[in-house]
């Protein structure tokens, strides 16, 4: 089921299911309402979204509330949330998921906004989006990237290639916004050659391992799996047990390809490294595997759609993704 996508004057409600915005700067927050003003749209925020406890969030109550008021607001078209964090997790018992079902709306987030993705998708089918934060479009040097598959993937139904970004970073920039460290962008990493096609399910490896055992884990079958990893804990064999976690699930046999987001510098993986990894999984024997793409923990971000169909095509050692948006 995919939701009616963005158009000019579309509102889109910004809401804070993780983390909470009284962790963004003001400078952050008036980059981000500019951005979403010059590409024509209308920007509200949830009543609850800057209450803060002792875990950086505010109660699950008015993290549902919000989520529940997007969902239900039928002047709201679309719902950001404005940055991940740790714990959407506790949400998913209070979730009304007919409210959502019977309300459909791009939903766009990233990393612990895993949870919500997926489990949205297995219990109401509705097509969401792996890709920025609000809080992401607040950056004051911002790559055309971002906005430019943004848009693609939720004001457009046409297919599209994501294609690798020219250049990518991974500095704070959110602690200063005039001095950026960009790095030349070598393309993408063919891991493992072949062609799959597959709805798309995953996201941030280590959330997306947190729902393991809980009816909102979404079935693997004919997928192809997405996952990134952030800095946190900057260390291939966690990671390399961590996919071998997922890829035990039920069906994992019959999982169709996997795409694998840029690593963070710190995490000192190397694509001699990952294909060591790999070879160790024997459920992903012959999948296409395409890693070091624009998604994850570093910038920028291509937007792809949990539970939509993706193309993934390796020829002559280069990898092509196409996102069929329908």
């Amino acid at each position: 089921m995919y939701p009616n996508r963005l158009k000019p004057n579309s509102h889109i409600r910004i809401i804070a299911p993780s983390l909470s915005a009284a962790i963004i700067s003001s400078t952050t927050m008036n980059y981000a309402c500019k951005r979403f003003k010059e590409m024509g749209f209308i920007v509200s925020f949830g009543e609850h979204i800057s209450e803060i406890d002792n875990f950086g969030s505010s109660s699950i109550q008015s993290r549902v509330e919000d989520l529940h008021n997007a969902f239900e607001d039928q002047s709201v078209d679309a719902i950001l949330t404005i940055i991940g964090g740790y714990n959407c997790n506790q949400l998913l018992d209070k979730i009304n998921w007919s409210s959502i079902k019977n309300n459909p709306k791009i939903f766009c987030g990233y990393s612990d906004i895993t949870i919500l993705h997926n489990a949205i998708f297995s219990q109401t089918g509705l097509i969401t989006y792996y890709g920025p934060h609000f809080s992401t479009f607040g950056q004051k040097i911002l790559d055309n990237y971002e906005t430019d598959y943004f848009l693609k993937g939720t004001a457009s139904e046409k297919p599209y290639l994501i294609e690798p970004s020219k250049n990518w970073s991974n500095d704070k920039w959110y602690l200063d916004q005039d001095n950026r460290n960009f790095i030349e962008n070598t393309g993408y990493w063919v891991i493992q050659e072949g062609q799959a096609t597959g709805q798309i399910v995953g996201g941030h490896l280590g959330t997306f391992c947190l729902l393991q055992g809980t009816r909102y884990m979404p079935t693997l079958e004919n997928k192809i799996l997405i996952i990134e990893e952030d800095s946190e804990p900057a260390n291939p064999n966690e990671f390399a047990r961590r996919l071998q976690s997922i890829l035990q699930q039920p069906s994992s046999n019959k999982i169709a390809g996997v795409l694998i987001g840029r690593f963070e510098k710190s995490y000192g993986m190397t694509q001699a490294m990952l294909s060591e990894i790999v070879k160790t999984i024997t459920s992903l024997a012959d999948k296409p595997i395409i890693a070091n793409v624009d998604f994850g923990h570093t910038e920028p971000h291509c937007t792809i759609p949990i539970g939509g169909a993706v193309e993934l095509t390796t020829q002559n050692n280069k990898g092509y993704i196409r996102v069929l948006n329908r």
